[in-house]
């Protein structure tokens, strides 16, 4: 059973059951979490906020993106998948929660990938690290595999959008790769890109995209997640060479919904200003082009 409260902004806080919490790859796991009200109302690109201790410990919540929605037999949603990596206290924390355990949860939250109209052709995911989270609902999405976000009994699958979906996907090591099978089975072409070059190509998925739009490729947009570092080599390239692209930002975050600031990105306003916009209110998701690169990978290094 949960106990929900519902705000004005449709954003739910309670307390759901773990249903599973399994490893995926080395230090990631997938934890899916019983929550139909959420599961009825979610997008791709949104994200929730779970406190992964018991209690109060730790206090602040972690975001974590919309891996998908788990369906019944009748196709209806039942629960949400969370994709995380264990990189510290909160992560780890979250790692040790067993089925029948409870979390404290509140979402969704965020806007997701847009805007409208969905692309009418070949599309690109970029992913770095755990940057490929966001994206298996999306392709599924485009594709015409599920819909999302109805708030109905039931979310069938919806008219195909684009013709393609490619996943370049670069971790550091082979061990780390999470998640390839689902994308695979939901149509998606996956490459995929190794540091110490122990799978796929040893290099950056940033020369994997590279390499493809020099060869001609042209899809109608790009998509990106992971470190600011190739988010920032990500718009670049598409930049030369004209392509819409969005990226999803990881920033730091502490409520999940506008009040700490903690989440802030210099983005370029209307006519060249830079003001900061909060990732968790006026993201995750922006336009690759009106993100400060310069700025975000000065305060990346500076923190």
């Amino acid at each position: 059973m949960t106990s929900a409260i519902v705000t004005n902004d449709c954003v739910l806080h309670h307390s759901v059951a773990v249903i599973e919490n399994v490893s995926i790859a080395r230090d990631t796991y997938r934890v899916r979490l019983n929550d139909p009200a959420m599961a009825r109302g979610i997008l791709p690109g949104q994200f929730l906020m779970i406190r992964p201790g018991e209690g109060s410990d730790p206090l602040l919540g972690r975001p974590f993106a919309l891996y998908d929605v788990a369906r019944d037999r009748s196709r209806t949603p039942v629960a949400i998948d969370v994709v995380y990596q264990v990189v510290g206290r909160g992560t780890a924390a979250l790692s040790r929660r067993r089925t029948g355990d409870f979390l404290n949860i509140w979402g969704p939250l965020g806007n997701g990938f847009g805007p409208p109209p969905d692309p009418a052709g070949p599309v690109v995911f970029v992913a770095g690290g755990i940057g490929q989270t966001p994206f298996l609902a999306l392709a599924r999405d485009w594709l015409g595999r599920s819909s999302y976000g109805s708030n109905g009994a039931n979310a069938n699958e919806r008219s195909r959008s684009c013709d393609r979906a490619t996943l370049l996907y670069g971790v550091r090591s082979a061990n780390l790769l999470a998640g390839v099978g689902d994308f695979e089975a939901a149509g998606v072409e996956v490459e995929i890109a190794t540091d110490d070059g122990t799978a796929g190509y040893h290099g950056f998925t940033t020369d994997l995209l590279e390499r493809r739009l020099a060869g001609g490729e042209r899809p109608v947009r790009i998509v990106a997640c992971g470190p600011p570092a190739m988010l920032a080599k990500v718009a670049q390239i598409t930049l030369h060479y004209n392509i819409s692209c969005h990226v999803s930002l990881e920033n730091h975050m502490a409520c999940g919904f506008g009040v700490c600031f903690s989440c802030v990105a210099p983005i370029v306003q209307t006519g060249g200003a830079i003001d900061l916009r909060r990732v968790c209110v006026e993201g995750p998701v922006f336009d690759a082009r009106t993100v400060a690169w310069d700025e975000v990978l000065g305060s990346h290094i500076a923190g």
